[in-house]
């Protein structure tokens, strides 16, 4: 089941999560549903999200 955030805008313009049955967490983009989703680990999604919390992914 694919998830998008509440903050997501009504234009629709936004990304999508999903967790999966194996663990791994689908993320894709709304505007090409039928396009490429990125999986990634466990591990690998929750240290995406320490470093977004964190402030890591600011444009310098």
């Amino acid at each position: 089941m694919w998830r998008k955030s509440t903050y997501s805008g009504p234009d629709g313009n936004c990304v999508e999560v999903a967790f999966l049955t194996d663990g791994n967490v689908a993320v894709r983009d709304t505007k090409d549903r039928r396009g490429p989703a990125l999986a990634f680990a466990p591990g690998e999604w929750d240290t995406f999200l320490t470093e977004l919390s964190a402030g890591g992914f600011r444009r310098s």
